[in-house]
């Protein structure tokens, strides 16, 4: 029986206690949202991770993703940055390896961490058909179909599945005279050459119940792949985008009903003005089921610092409504990832992912707590409060004060140190502002 299933005939799972433990609300809360389509838990049960709830009500889940390139294949380096992600706090983690052994480097990744792990299975697919046919385009469908239970079997919980590519998307691609930014979706852009090479309509479409099946089968999460996402602003809600979410969101509808767990992914590049339509368009049309996006980013001319511009955007999306965040690194548009790139992105997007919890779930707490740590010189109390509180410590201690309870920012001239000293009765009383 699927979280999805449970949830519909009133059962609490061990799964759904574990998720509400961690979001500090009730399992009734998470089985209610399970049930209505509103949340999922990544699980797989095939392999234990550490689970978490994605959806409404919850707190703005962070995705890292990780994987090799044809150009580099190194899998302990895959697995160093797997691990790197898990401890800066992502909540997630997707392997999109194509170079390599793909089995054994994901094999690899699941044994090294104790996150759920998604995937996005064209790739591999794709990848196979190559070295078999020499041919993407001679991809067949039981290859596909294979690969999809196989990396189930291995114990990935979720499966970004490129099912909203149909023929209609195609055709409005076309008449809309192609894009400014092209097709940035590897998995996308595959399968719609597979589409036009053969004139066949997308077997992931054709025959969805067969993916659902197979997801079903071990309780994964099927995540609507945005294969036609915007890669260049200028394409943000263009109507290929637009037709492939309607289509994502009908059958997120249909999947639930099949009894499997469902997400829909959603863009890419975004303007600011774009956003919040975007994120509701999605709400609306799938009556609420959690939005995975990735970025977005806002400008197109931000290469060497896209996680700023993603994390700008993330904020806004998260604000609105999204309910997990891919991360984007400083490397995203020039070079494979480092380690140093994965720490970088996750700690922007969980940023992000907080700043725009704030607004969504109202959570200012924590950051009235470090406003009064701030106001009366608590140092320690700052670091506990902050999201990276060591590595703050490590700042300060490296350029040391003279004045102990001050930074070297103002020194001698801080003005909490300056001023605290005439409200120190109303301090003392603990006089609320």
């Amino acid at each position: 029986m699927t979280q999805i299933e449970a949830a519909r005939k009133g059962v609490i799972t061990g799964e759904m206690e574990e998720a509400a433990s961690s979001e500090g609300v009730s399992p009734e809360y998470v089985r209610k949202m399970i049930a209505e389509g509103k949340a999922v838990i990544p699980n797989n049960i095939n392999r234990k991770a550490r689970l978490v709830g994605i959806g409404q009500g919850l707190r703005t889940k962070v995705n890292a993703s990780i994987g090799t390139s044809s150009d580099i294949i190194d899998v302990k380096a895959e697995v160093e940055k797997a691990r790197a992600a898990e401890e800066a706090g992502a909540d997630t983690l997707m392997e999109l390896s194509v170079g390599g052994d793909l089995d054994a480097i994901r094999k690899e990744v699941l044994g090294s961490i104790s996150l759920s792990v998604g995937s996005v299975p064209l790739y591999q697919a794709f990848k196979e058909a190559i070295e078999k046919y020499h041919d993407p385009n001679k991809l067949t469908e039981e290859l596909l179909f294979d690969v999809l239970e196989r990396q189930c079997s291995d114990g990935i919980s979720f499966m970004a599945v490129h099912c909203g590519i149909n023929r209609l998307t195609i055709e409005r691609l076309n008449k809309q005279g192609y894009r400014y930014g092209g097709l940035v979706s590897r998995g996308g852009s595959y399968m719609v050459g597979w589409m036009m090479s053969n004139g066949k309509e997308n077997p992931l479409y054709e025959k969805f119940d067969r993916v659902v099946e197979i997801l079903k089968k071990y309780d994964c999460v099927l995540s609507l792949g945005n294969g036609l996402r915007a890669g260049a602003i200028h394409d943000s809600l263009d109507r290929a985008q637009v037709q492939e979410l309607l289509i994502n969101c009908e059958l997120a509808e249909i999947g639930q009903d099949m009894g499997c767990q469902m997400m829909c992914e959603g863009p890419g590049h975004l303007p600011l003005d774009d956003i919040e339509a975007n994120v509701k368009l999605q709400k609306r049309m799938s009556a609420d089921a959690p939005f995975y996006v990735l970025g977005p980013l806002t400008t197109d001319i931000a290469a060497g610092y896209d996680h700023i511009s993603a994390a700008i955007g993330a904020a806004e999306a998260a604000r609105y409504g999204a309910d997990l965040i891919c991360y984007v690194t400083p490397a995203e548009h020039l070079a494979l990832p480092n380690r140093d790139d994965v720490v970088e992105g996750v700690r922007a997007a969980r940023i992000a992912a907080h700043v725009g919890d704030m607004v969504k779930l109202g959570k200012k707490g924590r950051d009235m707590d470090m406003s009064k740590a701030r106001r009366d010189l608590k140092w320690d109390d700052q670091y506990r409060c902050g999201l990276f509180g060591e590595r703050a410590g490590e700042i300060r201690a490296s350029r040391s004060p003279a004045e102990p309870d001050t930074c070297t920012m103002c020194g001698s001239f801080c003005a909490l140190d300056n001023v605290n000293v005439y409200f120190k009765e109303s301090l003392g009383k603990g006089k609320k502002l």
